[in-house]
């Protein structure tokens, strides 16, 4: 049955840009496919605003909108791709996270709140040290303090940030930009081209070819 829930949110992450119905399943983590099993699909993703964090050239042509999931091990498998791409495509590409933390997943809420925590002392630059701690050293309670001190925040005050919850309304609005994008499972990427306003998502933590590809038609 945990299977079969799965498959079904997976396919639900094909649909077009329609906001969630109230009939619709929770979010599930987006499994891994074959090369060639899954298509782009034509969506439509909210805007870059000044909540959003970027990493790589602000002039870059493709956007990845990447709406992500600290727990999901499908996302960590999917985090050393996305670096990939951002190194074969430094002047086109760029990626902005947006969180979806799944409600399955009792520290993944918790570990985008410490990374807003680490972006609310230390701006960009911390927030993203802080992501890729938290995909490649892991997440849990016990772990968010000691991250903030290898990155050389005030812990006070990353703790207290941390335990008020006051980041928690963004994430919310991650999420809620993602839903209306069509966003079922995590990961989930929108390669959104910033030249012709085109938006194409792909769900699952897909081979690095398989974003190649798709980035290489839009590039041309």
């Amino acid at each position: 049955m945990g299977l079969l829930g799965v498959i079904v949110g997976y396919g639900l992450s094909m649909a077009v840009g329609k906001p969630a119905a109230s009939t619709t399943p929770p979010p599930t983590a987006a499994q891994p496919n074959d090369p060639g099993e899954d298509q782009p699909t034509v969506v439509t993703v909210k805007a870059v605003d000044e909540t959003d964090h970027i990493r790589g050239s602000k002039d870059a042509k493709l956007t990845l909108f990447v709406y992500s999931d600290f727990e999901c091990p499908y996302c960590s498998r999917h985090h050393p791709t996305l670096k990939q791409l951002l190194q074969a495509y430094p002047d086109d590409v760029n990626m902005v996270f947006r969180h979806f933390p799944l409600s399955f997943h009792s520290n993944a809420q918790k570990a985008s709140e410490a990374a807003e925590c680490a972006a609310e002392q230390g701006g960009d630059d911390a927030f993203w040290q802080m992501h890729d701690m938290l995909f490649e050293k892991g997440v849990g309670a016990d772990k968010y303090s000691g991250y903030a001190k290898d990155l050389k925040l005030n812990v006070t005050k990353f703790d207290d940030c941390l335990s008020s919850g006051r980041t928690a309304e963004g994430i919310k609005a991650d999420e809620e930009s993602g839903t209306q994008a069509g966003v079922r499972g995590t990961p989930a990427t929108i390669i959104y081209s910033n030249e012709t306003k085109e938006a194409q998502l792909i769900s699952g933590a897909l081979p690095l070819a398989n974003f190649k590809t798709t980035i290489d038609g839009i590039l041309k």
